[in-house]
Formats: C-alpha cells, sequence, structure tokens
C-alpha cells in the first residue's frame, strides 16, 4: 500500500513538473516592455501626419499596380510599407485598457484612412488601360474562415511583438504581409470603378474581417499580460475612486460588446466558406473522375474560365489545345495554341479584346484565340 501511494505521488510530482515547465515555456508576461513602452509602441502608430498619408497614398497604388497585373512582389511590397496596422493596435490597446479618448480617436483614424485608400484606388481603376478582373482581385473580395484564421494568429504575433523588450519591427513586418489589410481595399476601390456593389460590399467585408479579428486577437494577448486600465477617464490627472470603478464597469460593457460583435461578423464568413467547401469537393470528384488530360490543366483553364466569366458573364466555355498542320512549304509539322471561347451569344469587338487580353496573361505563347456563338463554327480573332 505504502509503493502504491509512493508510485502515485511520483506520477503526482511529474505531472507538476511539467505543467509548470510548460507554463513557463508559454509565459508571454515574460520579457515584456514597460508599460509606458507599451503603450507608445500600441498607440504611436495611429498617429497621422504628412508623411503618414503619402506613404498611405503611395502604398495604395502600387498595391493597386499589383492586383490589376497579379503582381505578388508589388503586393507585398505595398503590405510591407502599409501603415494601416498602427490604427489597429491602437484599437486593440484602447479596448483593452477601456480608453474611450483613444478608442475614438483610432477608429476616426482608421476611417479617414479607409477614405483616402478608397479613393486612391478608385481613381487608379477608373483610369488603368486594364479593365477586366484579375485572379488577384478575386481572391480578395471573398472572405473565409481561413481568413479569418491568419486575421486571428497575425494579430496574436503582432501584440506579442509589440509588448516584448526588443524592438518588433521584422516580425510587425511579417504580421502586415500575412494578414493583408491593403488589397481588400484595393478590390473595394475596383468595386466602385466599376459600379459593383457585390464586389465592393466582399471587399470590404474581408477587409472588417480582418480588422476585427487582428484587433481581437492583439486585445487578448493584452489582457493575458494584465494591461492597466485607463481609470482616468476625464483626463484631469486625478483618479478619483468612482473614476476606478466606472473604468471597471466601461471595461467589462467593451469586452462583452466585442465578444458578441465579433461572433455576429464572423457569421457571413462562414457561410461563405461553407459554400467554397462545397464547391472544391464538387470539383476535386469532378477533377478525380476525369482522365489525366483533363486535370494536368498546364494552361490554367479553370482560373482563366472563373476571370471571363468574371468579365463576361454571356462566356459558356473556354478551352485551350494544341493544333497541328502541315506548311506547304515544309514537310515538317506546324504545332499552334489554339484557344476557344464560347459565349452565349456574338461579342462585340471591343468584348473579344477583353477577352483576349485575359487570356494571353494566363496563356502568354497562345497563337490564336477564337470566339464561338452556340453552335456556331469558330471565328478567329
Amino acid at each position: 500500500m505504502g509503493e502504491r501511494n509512493k508510485t502515485v505521488d511520483e506520477s503526482t510530482g511529474w505531472v507538476r513538473r511539467g505543467a509548470a515547465a510548460l507554463q513557463r515555456a508559454f509565459n508571454v508576461r515574460e520579457g515584456r516592455a514597460a508599460w509606458p513602452q507599451i503603450r507608445k509602441r500600441f498607440v504611436g502608430g495611429s498617429k497621422l501626419d504628412g508623411t503618414h498619408m503619402c506613404i498611405l497614398i503611395v502604398a495604395m497604388l502600387i498595391a493597386s499596380i499589383g492586383l490589376n497585373t497579379d503582381s505578388t512582389e508589388a503586393i507585398v511590397g505595398a503590405m510591407l510599407i502599409c501603415p494601416l496596422m498602427g490604427s489597429v493596435l491602437a484599437i486593440s490597446y484602447a479596448v483593452a485598457t477601456a480608453d474611450m479618448r483613444l478608442l475614438r480617436h483610432a477608429v476616426a483614424g482608421l476611417v479617414l484612412q479607409m477614405a483616402i485608400c478608397l479613393a486612391t484606388s478608385t481613381v487608379y481603376f477608373l483610369l488603368t488601360p486594364i479593365p477586366y478582373e484579375t485572379s488577384a482581385l478575386l481572391d480578395n473580395s471573398t472572405p473565409t474562415i481561413w481568413d479569418l484564421l491568419i486575421a486571428l494568429a497575425g494579430g496574436f504575433a503582432g501584440g506579442l511583438g509589440n509588448s516584448r523588450k526588443q524592438e518588433p519591427s521584422t516580425l510587425i513586418a511579417g504580421v502586415a504581409v500575412a494578414t493583408a489589410l491593403m488589397p481588400p481595399l484595393c478590390s473595394a476601390g475596383y468595386g466602385i470603378a466599376q459600379q459593383s456593389l457585390p464586389r465592393f460590399a466582399g471587399a470590404l467585408y474581408e477587409f472588417g474581417v480582418n480588422v476585427v479579428f487582428i484587433a481581437l486577437a492583439a486585445e487578448i494577448v493584452l489582457l493575458l499580460l494584465h494591461v492597466p486600465l485607463h481609470r482616468d477617464v476625464n483626463d484631469d490627472g486625478v483618479v478619483t475612486p468612482q473614476e476606478s470603478e466606472e473604468a471597471v464597469a466601461i471595461s467589462r460593457h467593451l469586452r462583452r460588446s466585442v465578444i458578441i460583435g465579433t461572433l455576429v461578423f464572423a457569421i457571413p464568413c462562414l457561410m461563405v466558406t461553407t459554400g467554397v467547401v462545397q464547391e472544391t469537393v464538387q470539383q476535386h470528384t469532378k477533377d478525380t473522375a476525369a482522365t489525366p488530360s483533363q486535370t494536368s490543366d498546364q494552361y490554367e483553364t479553370a482560373i482563366t474560365t472563373q476571370d471571363l466569366k468574371a468579365i463576361q458573364p454571356e462566356v459558356e466555355r473556354y478551352s485551350v489545345g494544341t493544333e497541328y498542320g502541315y506548311a506547304t512549304d515544309s514537310s515538317q509539322p506546324t504545332e499552334r495554341i489554339v484557344a476557344t471561347v464560347t459565349s452565349q451569344r456574338t461579342l462585340s469587338q471591343d468584348e473579344r479584346d477583353r477577352a483576349e487580353a485575359l487570356v494571353r496573361v494566363h496563356v502568354p505563347n497562345v497563337d490564336e484565340v477564337r470566339f464561338v456563338t452556340g453552335g456556331d463554327s469558330p471565328s478567329a480573332q
């Protein structure tokens, strides 16, 4: 009996030591910067001046060009210099500390920056000579649960980095790229330029998802650190017992509102994800049943078909293949890559030009683009 108790005690001791080791390993309070320094980092990025606004406009212009030309390098570069993250982190700090004055200032600053970004991207897409919708624009106007999870992870990393003793510049740059605040605003500007309410609403909602869940995750970090509340409610430099109680009440109300708001805000995202998953499963089932030649899709026909239907709803089918023939002056066979676009009605010359430009983005070496109306014979472009 005594040996059994001794064995149980040893096992319990190992469990306790293991739990203590895990607690030390994941202790986010260790290495924390001083509270004034944390506040300076979270709040400093939300201060707007002329330099801030110029960088914002330049970053938005770069992002718009990147989305318009499917340039990943330009999009990443724009996100690296994008200053929008500062206002989002300031909002998280204001909610965590129940600082209503800072919260109003940060939200107003974010709204102003959104307006400038939308104006910049709208003007660009009104003037661009490339009018069609690229896959990058489509990707940044359909939020899913994965965007939500990335925003949560990025916000947690951003909040953690801003609270450390060492400078978090490298980490914050990575968070800015991962969470992608700017591309959805570009897509929203494209929606305004094209007078497309669904495109504008979808892109703006994706931006809202990123903002809300980045701020939520950063706020969770601050709460884990036990950040002190802003108890000087009237900002007169004197904290009375009544103000202290009021600060606690404001904090509870804010946290309750944030929890309810984020849950409601996530509902459309979950609905879109359900539809995407079902469509992906159906497409995977079709691809599995298809022949190897059908599944290779070396010319990105699936993506191009989606893009063509986005700019021209009358398009029914799109295919790319290789035609073989013989030149009159040679006995060697010739090869030509031919793309065929099938539509419900005869497309105008302008519509054909836009469709061909999109096809050549995905298949630069295409030799001929043919347009077919229903059962008619192909017509070369």
